[in-house]
């Protein structure tokens, strides 16, 4: 049985359905479901059964799991990149991580975990997944940081040759809606157009960025969660991988695309961004993904293919969540 935690979140969801459509049912999903409505993830799959994500460390602690499950794709965390509860963020992320990952260490088990594109910081230092830089990194925020913590924590203790850590870039696709501000651009872009008619991005405030080309690295869910299983399902692919296309696409081309995927002309507003972001506000993210393709994990959608395909396929229609007969793969 493969625990999935963080399994009613929008990755974590996605994992389940590309499991089932593996053929996949003997999953244990691991959550802390409250007020938000994450469920809805869950209702069109199939698992064996549910657990909230403390009782679960409490059974493997007490050894009740250790036949029964055979890895953990952990997924599970507070992603708020605006939280201040430092605290919070290390018991919850960092050190949560730690319980699972000695545990899977400890009775071989397979172990990959979700690590962050927001370790990167300012990206000053690059986006290479290669370990030699890890050291050299400076997360600009809390959440960044408590995820740096753990791929350190990893490194320094000779683990990744053995369990695998991903820097996922920005992914947006179904499953998403329970996020509220932390939904992907392309979500709110839809919502903006549908209310209004127009989009609004910021203006920029960096020399050499026109507004609106402020660049970022959108991978589609379905892409994101085909390369997590992937690196899983093979036994030799440790360490850190970044989890993104390999090519940055500005925020103007998002909104354009979700204006044609409304069969909608373009109508976009440029808004002064708040200067209590601008000293932290990345204008450029791109996964260097040599790694994926050594493991032939490359193959993604472009994102007018992705933002199409969600648009049209999910959005719109009145059961936006993945189902099990929805395709999957880039084609």
């Amino acid at each position: 049985m493969i625990a999935v935690t963080g399994g009613a979140g929008f990755i974590g969801s996605a994992v389940i359905w590309a499991l089932n459509r593996k053929g996949r049912k003997d999953i244990l999903v691991v959550d802390a479901l409250t007020t938000d409505e994450r469920w809805k993830n869950l209702v069109n799959l199939r698992f064996a059964d549910y657990i909230d994500k403390q009782e679960f460390l409490d059974q493997l602690e007490k050894g009740s799991l250790d036949q029964s499950v055979s890895g953990i794709i952990h997924l599970g965390a507070c992603s708020s990149t605006t939280e201040r509860d430092a605290g919070f963020l290390m018991r919850n992320n960092h050190q949560y991580t730690q319980h699972l990952a000695r545990w899977c260490l400890n009775h071989t088990k397979r172990f990959v975990y979700a690590s962050s594109a927001a370790t990167y910081g300012d990206g000053r230092q690059g986006f290479s997944d290669d370990h030699a830089h890890l050291e050299t990194l400076r997360p600009l925020n809390m959440y960044g940081y408590s995820k740096h913590l753990s791929d350190l924590w990893a490194l320094q203790n000779g683990h990744l040759d053995k369990i695998a850590a991903l820097k996922y870039f920005n992914v947006f696709g179904p499953n998403e809606y329970h996020k509220d501000d932390m939904r992907s651009v392309v979500h709110k872009a839809f919502c903006q157009i549908n209310e209004t008619g127009k989009v609004r991005l910021f203006k920029s405030h960096k020399e050499g960025f026109q507004d609106g080309w402020q660049l970022r690295d959108f991978i589609y869910v379905k892409d994101a969660v085909a390369a997590t299983l992937g690196i899983y399902e093979n036994p030799k692919a440790n360490g850190i991988f970044n989890i993104g296309t390999g090519q940055a696409r500005s925020f103007y081309d998002l909104a354009v695309t979700t204006f044609h995927a409304m069969d909608l002309e373009p109508y976009i507003e440029y808004i002064d961004m708040p200067e209590t972001i601008r000293d932290k506000y990345q204008y450029f993210t791109q996964a260097e993904t040599a790694k994926l393709k050594i493991l032939g994990l490359d193959k993604m959608h472009s994102l007018e293919d992705a933002i199409t395909d969600y648009v049209r396929n999910y959005i719109l229609k009145d059961d936006p969540y993945l189902k099990l007969e929805d395709p999957s793969c880039a084609s």
